[in-house]
């Protein structure tokens, strides 16, 4: 029996919320069931095509594992001496691979230097005679990171759902060039702190401009 794994991500680039990760576990006996639902990267498809393809690659898949990533943990790894997001990443991947159990994993790389992730990740993997495919796009060439990036976009969703309700404003998709986002950064960002990446560019510019403002005050 060969098991197949595929990892992506959703989430890495908001201001708001958390990091989802996702990996896909799947008998290769059952990938032409998985074929048959023509998963696609999900930045491609509708948010209602999402949702219907989760539910059924969830019923094709023989596991599943998703990783919800924190803002403060993102924090703790941007603003330290040792890790960054694409370390702290690679280790979550490990995560997933380790309590899969795969042969063979394709996984969709967040860095520019694939060979440098993927030694990285390595180190972290209780079974180093797993193969490891790393690649740029890996969610518009390998079917399994497909299913796994859909999987962790609407997991992401839900999370930003919750938060909304949680708070009861709309802040829209929580990216720093979204202008609903934007907004509710400026108005916001001490009312809420759970939420936002502090380590972000975006929130800390809000931060400098409100100091100097009362400083000027």
């Amino acid at each position: 029996m060969v098991l197949i794994c595929g990892i992506d991500e959703a989430g890495r680039g908001p201001v708001i919320g958390p990091l989802v990760i996702c990996g896909v576990l799947i008998n290769e006996k059952d990938l032409p069931k998985l074929q048959a639902l023509n998963p696609k990267d999900s930045k491609l498809l509708t948010s209602k095509r999402r949702s219907e393809l989760e539910k059924r690659i969830k019923q094709v898949v023989k596991d599943y594992k998703i990783i919800k990533v924190s803002p403060k943990e993102i924090d703790n790894a941007v603003e330290s001496k040792t890790l960054n997001l694409n370390w702290l990443e690679a280790i979550k991947c490990a995560e997933i691979i380790n309590s899969l159990k795969p042969n063979t994993v394709f996984l969709d790389c967040p860095s520019n230097n694939i060979n440098a992730f993927s030694d990285y990740l390595k180190n972290y993997l209780d079974n180093k005679k797993t193969s490891l495919i790393c690649s740029h796009k890996a969610d518009q060439k390998y079917m399994v990171v497909s299913a796994a990036s859909i999987i962790a976009k609407t997991t992401r969703d839900f999370e930003i759902e919750k938060i909304k309700e949680k708070i009861g404003i709309d802040f829209n998709s929580g990216y720093p060039s979204d202008k609903k986002t934007q907004e509710f950064l400026k108005k916001y960002h001490n009312k809420f702190p759970d939420i936002f990446r502090k380590s972000w560019a975006s929130y800390k510019n809000i931060k400098k401009a409100k100091q100097k403002s009362l400083a000027e005050f």
